[in-house]
């Protein structure tokens, strides 16, 4: 029986079964000692669909349980992490599945709430950490400024200087520090695009598009190869399985837009999407997976497909030293005959 149909038992029966079903799948999860990708994703598929229709005292206990887990579904996380602070406190406290930028993305969106649980975090990172203390007391952004920064970049000098001519006026502090967050979210979204190499997004995105559409998976699988720079067997694997994760993360990594992403899934995978509810699970996966995660996954694709080359060189490589001695030794014999 798959995920979904567990799914589906839980939302035709009383709410009761979901609550079970939700906290039983996050405990079983957690007992295990090392899960594999296909578990999580199927931990993700069977709890993100029930959250609507769980309580919040479950929700709570979710929140708990997976804030000690070592190997927590990101997805399932940052959901949670989207709750109020009384639910989300102890993944905000504890959860190894939020990075810096998760962090900081949540404190703008949440405030001040949320960042104080944050405070609470071991080794936080330094710039995190005095930017909760800002939202905390506004007033020291002023009186801290000359301090905090003392030779600002041209980047972030129109944000950092004050502005002796004008008095801040009230909430002004605040919006400051969302801008310095919203900076740094950007410079991180910057150098995740390096990574990637250059591309042109929208050129990228009307080749996957076309390909998909036409119905041959070779057309589509090497322009997806062509577009993650990577190799064709990889790219074939990436569209083999049952599910969409790992197109999903692809297209996540190539920074698509979710109407785009979306378009490119259902035309590689049209059975999938046979009713809203799989529609809806599509976008709250897609929204929530993080970008700096997807492109972690593609750089794994890319180590995976290089220690594989690596392997096979070294019985080839041999195998062309026999069958080059074998060639010498047949040629020795000829001449010896000949003579």
């Amino acid at each position: 029986m798959s995920a979904s149909d567990f799914r589906q038992i839980a939302i035709r029966a009383e709410s009761g079964k979901a609550e079970r079903l939700f906290r039983a799948a996050v405990s079983a999860f957690c007992s295990l000692t090392r899960p594999s990708r296909r578990e999580i994703a199927q931990l993700e598929d069977l709890t993100l669909p029930l959250f609507a229709n769980v309580s919040i005292e479950s929700r709570r206990y979710v929140a708990a349980a997976l804030s000690e887990c070592e190997y927590a579904p990101t997805a399932l996380v940052r959901r949670l992490c989207e709750e109020p602070v009384d639910v989300a406190a102890p993944l905000l406290i504890r959860s190894r599945a939020l990075s810096d930028v998760d962090l900081i993305a949540l404190i703008g969106r949440h405030g001040l709430p949320h960042a104080r649980a944050i405070a609470r975090r071991k080794n936080l990172n330094p710039t995190i950490a005095d930017l909760i203390r800002v939202l905390e007391k506004p007033t020291l952004v002023r009186m801290r400024q000359p301090e905090a920064i003392v030779e600002p970049t041209p980047e972030t000098a129109e944000l950092a200087a004050p502005n002796p001519a004008a008095q801040p006026e009230p909430g002004a502090a605040a919006e400051n520090t969302r801008r310095r967050l919203r900076s740094m979210m950007h410079a991180d979204t910057k150098s995740a695009s390096a990574a990637t190499g250059p591309s042109d997004g929208a050129e990228t995105y009307v080749k996957l598009r076309e390909t998909a559409l036409t119905g041959n998976a070779a057309f589509f699988q090497t322009a997806l190869a062509d577009a993650l720079e990577i190799d064709f067997s990889t790219a074939r694997l990436l569209t083999a399985n049952q599910n969409y994760t790992s197109l999903l993360a692809a297209l996540r990594a190539l920074d698509l837009g979710e109407d785009r992403a979306f378009l490119i899934t259902v035309a590689v995978y049209p059975t999938t999407f046979q009713h809203p509810q799989a529609i809806r699970i599509f976008l709250d996966r897609y929204r929530l997976l993080h970008r700096e995660a997807a492109l972690d996954r593609l750089r794994g694709w890319k180590a995976e497909a290089l220690s594989k080359a690596v392997r096979y060189t070294g019985p080839v490589a041999a195998y062309a030293d026999i069958r080059e001695a074998n060639s010498d030794n047949a040629a020795a014999n000829v001449k010896a005959r000949r003579v």
